[in-house]
């Protein structure tokens, strides 16, 4: 078992560097040419930097809104009183030193056409490609019920940040005894397994702070990512933790934020904290660029990740429709990798390598106790597809000092890419 664990975690290491995945481009002489990204989270930032590194000569400009990047990834942690929000945030200092221009200004409009993105501040910025990693939006219609306001309330804490801190406090001034309900969305959304991680840190939370209290967990799926290994873990940790599958009535149809009950097709949920995670879709400017489809994600090339409804605009990270990879922080670095790849070598007017993806993902059940998943994708038949038997997750049966090691490699993993993209 601990030569398996050591390869596995050489091999992650290895991807995470990007050394063996990336397909790296000859430049021609002469290349060049002007790149804006905009969003700067693990995809675009990662983007961003990869460009320029790759061709030193690319005019490569990062459009972001906010000078702070407030991670997603173990904001659960922040949620649960296991960490700081402080822990969370991340500049954009480091970006000089690739250099990348940086403007701090969200973008406002895109035209496709005459090639330029403009910005809240009047700036227009013309582009020969254009990379998006807006992440996403909530889709306020989605849910009946659930507005802006009513996310003051029941807050659904999916981007990181006040909402995260928001639903801390709830949950620091609900009385022992207290009901908290989640509400988990049908698929597609951010970081599938991001629900159940959360409802095992506040499971625990609820434990060792407020022992009586039990949590409710209203599912509008019947499966989710890495089920077996939660729902084992919250039979032997949390006995107050329920989980209600789509089958037995667990998705749920609207929200009375008065009376802070969930509705569901069986019945009504009255909560003294409620997080609701509704749907999502690709963030606004997606829209205004003419990327994003019917589905309200944006559908791209599997091996350049360029839009497919719009020529020279590439899109990355959870606004994408990235077929079999998981809308996840892994994967938006890997995707960005790639894209810079591709878009550097277009640019230097070569033919972009077919790429290999990979994606690992851990989630948390209690501090100590860490749970994997890793899988290896590829362009095929105009999708992302899975390489069979790539596939690989923690063992169900795994000694608590195994759990232990995972968390601390999930600890590590966060330190890693955070590092890579803004360090």
């Amino acid at each position: 078992m601990a030569a398996k664990r050591t390869s596995r975690r050489q091999f992650l290491k290895t991807a995470a560097a990007g050394a063996a995945l990336l397909p790296l481009p000859a430049i021609a002489q002469g290349a060049g040419g002007r790149v804006v990204v905009v969003g700067g989270g693990f995809g675009g930032a990662s983007c961003a930097r990869f460009i320029k590194r790759i061709d030193p000569r690319i005019t490569v400009t990062l459009v972001e809104a906010n000078p702070t990047f407030i991670a997603c990834p173990f904001s659960n942690g922040v949620i649960a009183g296991l960490r700081d929000l402080k822990a969370q945030e991340f500049g954009y200092d480091k970006l000089a030193a690739d250099p990348v221009v940086l403007q701090l200004s969200p973008g406002t409009a895109i035209d496709p056409q005459g090639r330029t993105v403009t910005l809240g501040n009047g700036t227009r910025l013309p582009y020969d490609r254009l990379v998006l990693s807006p992440g996403i939006d909530i889709r306020w219609d989605g849910l009946p019920g659930y507005t802006e306001a009513a996310a003051e309330r029941m807050p659904h804490a999916w981007k990181a940040g006040e909402q995260t801190l928001l639903l801390r406090r709830q949950l620091e001034a609900m009385e022992d005894g207290g009901t908290v309900v989640m509400s988990a969305p049908a698929n597609p959304f951010r970081c599938p397994p991001g629900p159940y991680e959360r409802a095992s840190l506040i499971a625990y939370y609820l434990k060792t702070k407020k022992p009586k209290s039990k949590l409710i967990i209203l599912d509008a799926k019947d499966a989710f990512s890495k089920q077996r290994l939660f729902q084992n873990a919250w039979k032997a940790l949390y006995p107050n933790l329920e989980w209600v599958s789509l089958s037995s009535g667990g998705k749920v149809t609207s929200v009375d934020v008065a009376a802070m009950t969930l509705v569901t097709d069986f019945g009504r949920h009255k909560a003294d904290v409620a997080n609701v995670i509704p749907p999502q879709k690709a963030a606004r400017i997606a829209e205004l660029a003419g990327v994003a489809d019917r589905t309200g994600w944006c559908p791209i090339d599997p091996a350049t990740f360029e839009s497919k409804l719009q020529p020279n605009v590439h899109v990355v990270g959870d606004a994408s429709i990235a077929g079999a990879m998981p809308k996840s922080a892994f994967s938006a670095n890997a995707q960005a990798k790639v894209c810079a790849a591709a878009v550097a070598k277009l640019l230097a007017g070569g033919s972009p390598d077919e790429p290999k993806l990979i994606n690992t993902c851990y989630s948390l059940v209690a501090p100590d106790y860490g749970i994997s998943i890793v899988g290896v994708y590829r362009p095929a038949d105009g999708q992302i597809k899975e390489v069979e038997g790539s596939t690989g997750v923690s063992a169900l049966d795994a000694p608590s000092s195994t759990r232990a090691l995972e968390a601390t490699f999930a600890n590590d993993w966060f330190k890693t890419i955070t590092n890579e993209v803004f360090g």
